[in-house]
């Protein structure tokens, strides 16, 4: 039969090995991400619409003659 429990000097001890260097998925993206331009200008469409919401919001009282 087999020793289920541990003997009295023995302890439990896990073992720590060096893992080895972890080999990306995509080399060529790592590349391609560091190389990335950034933010670009917004769009002209988007500027319009956004000017459009901009004069719905204002609310328009009529002048008065005087």
């Amino acid at each position: 039969m087999a020793n289920k429990a541990l003997a009295t000097r023995q302890k439990m001890r896990l073992r720590v090995e060096p893992t080895p260097p972890i080999k990306p998925r995509n080399p060529f993206a790592a590349l391609a991400k560091n190389r990335s331009a950034g933010a670009h200008a917004k769009p002209l469409s988007s500027e319009r619409q956004e000017a459009k919401r901009a004069l719905k919001k204002i609310k328009l009282t009529p002048e008065s003659d005087e």
